[in-house]
């Protein structure tokens, strides 16, 4: 489409008169209409439906109309009516231009959308951790990462850490789990209350399956200040964490968006500090957290693909 075309301010020239010599006879050129077949169809039906006009010729090639009408016509006139069809056309295309950008706009907000987003940073975070802890292995720098840790220690860290681990044991994410579940039900949030108990008791399960496969003895660098069981790999307070708190933290920021950075923010320093307090108290390796990390993404990316599609489910119902 042309720019004279957009603009229905500039009336005068839409159409110009070519030839009127001939009385009930006359050809015009009409602006935008040069290799624009919509316009020519659309010019073309409604000359169609007018009774006082007998032929004409529509070209969208050289952007001229030729038609042959009613002798009680003017020229002017039947200029008229080819400039109200042209504007008649631009108000409809500019109306459909505006409804695709308003849908283009809807659909990044559709849950579809948003959920293709996620899952692209989350699996990129998930290759990442996978490729720290190959790298980790590989060069043999657990220990070392460690006792560099080590050099941080100070009484009041200790404390610090200690307090921070304990929100991430297993028997604290559990109670916080059926809580935040019990406050969902009474809400009548029922799916969101199962997919979090779901995410609750899976990750726990798997958790043990994998420490029981792996079976990998915890580091003894230094004296422990907590005591511990169970075997070392994967780190069950990384990856659990991440899953209950991941899932709490993204349910929320749908529910409230306009907290939803502080949100996922609070929730991933509340995350990372966990798995850096069990590297600072010496009871994991750092490819234990790197790999809790990266399952308990899986499960959190299992958890949003589960929410997302409820969602979608009952904007159709």
């Amino acid at each position: 489409m042309n720019a004279d075309l957009s603009n229905g301010d500039h009336r005068s020239i839409l159409i110009q008169a070519i030839h009127t010599t001939v009385k009930g006879r006359a050809r015009y050129k009409v602006s935008g209409l040069k290799h624009s077949p919509s316009l020519k169809n659309h010019i073309a039906l409604r000359l169609s439906q007018e009774k006082k006009i007998g032929q004409y010729q529509v070209n969208d090639l050289t952007g001229n109309v030729l038609v042959i009408f009613h002798q009680d016509l003017s020229p002017k006139a039947m200029a008229l009516i080819l400039e109200n069809i042209v504007l008649d056309y631009t108000k409809k295309f500019n109306n459909l231009l505006v409804e695709k950008l308003d849908i283009k706009e809807k659909a990044k907000n559709l849950p579809i959308y948003t959920l293709n987003k996620d899952l692209t940073r989350i699996s990129g975070v998930i290759f990442s951790l996978a490729v720290c802890s190959a790298l980790l292995h590989k060069y043999g720098l657990d220990a070392t990462i460690l006792l560099a840790i080590q050099k941080l220690h100070t009484p009041f860290l200790d404390r610090l850490m200690v307090g921070i681990t304990f929100l991430g044991e297993p028997l604290v994410l559990l109670l916080i789990s059926l809580g935040v579940e019990t406050n969902w039900l009474y809400n009548n949030h029922r799916w969101q209350a199962t997919t979090l108990g779901i995410a609750t008791s899976g990750a726990m399960v798997l958790m043990a399956l994998l420490k029981v496969i792996f079976g990998r003895a915890r580091p003894t660098l230094w004296k422990w200040i907590i005591n511990v069981g169970h075997p070392s790999f994967p780190s069950g307070h990384s990856m659990l964490s991440l899953v209950v708190y991941g899932v709490i933290a993204y349910i929320l920021a749908k529910e409230y968006p306009q907290w939803q950075k502080q949100i996922l923010a609070l929730t991933t320093i509340l995350i990372i500090a966990i798995g850096f307090s069990r590297l600072y108290l010496g009871v994991h390796w750092p490819t234990d957290v790197f790999v809790g990390y990266a399952v308990g993404l899986l499960c959190l990316a299992a958890c949003i693909i589960t929410l997302e599609l409820e969602q979608k489910y009952l904007a159709f119902q």
